[in-house]
């Protein structure tokens, strides 16, 4: 086997690491590529997991302050290996990347089983374009099972505004045409920025009825 993002190959041995906590690393890295994302510690904003602050961080205090309440959980930080990683998976479509986080993303929900997972959908121009949706691309890849009940108008990309421009964005997410809601939905997306475009999907979703929404991503 081979790394899915530099190529080397792999060692089938296991580390010591891997003996010490009872488990395997990514079989599907190398260790250098490995060890270049970086988990979010202990210290993170409590509401939206921003990393190296321990109390209710800007954003969420700008949410607040929109009677909007965070409630979100991330894995990883948005380093420069994160970045890399998703300018390859995403903008470049190399869709064997998926697997690079999948089951990572399938341990950390275990703890959801009451909540349907609802994945954050792309504009028709973004599909096209990226010929796939990198949330489900995980969620595919981990045998875990989604709604799909939720489309998005064409709108400017929330990477191309800055961002107070993202904070007040406007809305661009519908729920589909005889759509049935559960009570629960653990909302899922790639990367945690600001959180205006979460916030937008719960708006709807909340205004149709769902009772209890949490969030997730893979960065923050």
């Amino acid at each position: 086997m081979r790394c899915l993002l530099c190529d080397e190959a792999l060692s089938s041995s296991f580390s010591f690491t891997d003996l010490f906590l009872l488990k395997p690393s990514k079989t599907n890295l190398c260790f250098t590529c490995s060890k270049s994302f970086v988990s979010i510690s202990e210290k993170h904003c409590p509401s939206c997991y921003k990393s190296d602050i321990a109390e209710l961080c800007s954003d969420c205090h700008a949410w607040q302050e929109q009677g909007e309440q965070v409630n979100h959980v991330a894995l990883y930080r948005y380093n420069d290996a994160m970045k890399a990683y998703f300018s390859q998976y995403k903008f470049k479509g190399d869709y064997l990347l998926r697997k690079v986080f999948s089951q990572d993303i399938k341990q950390a929900l275990k703890p959801y089983k009451d909540y349907q997972l609802l994945p954050v959908p792309l504009s028709p121009d973004g599909l096209n374009q990226r010929r796939f949706n990198q949330v489900t691309g995980f969620l595919d890849d981990a045998s875990l099972p989604y709604l799909d009940l939720l489309g998005k108008y064409e709108s400017i990309k929330q990477s191309s505004k800055t961002r107070q421009e993202r904070l007040a964005s406007q809305q661009t997410f519908y729920l589909k045409k005889d759509t049935v809601l559960p009570d629960k939905i653990l909302l899922i997306d790639d990367i945690y920025t600001t959180g205006a475009t979460l916030v937008l999907v719960k708006q709807v979703l909340y205004q149709a009825g769902v009772k209890d929404i949490k969030t997730f991503s893979l960065a923050r």
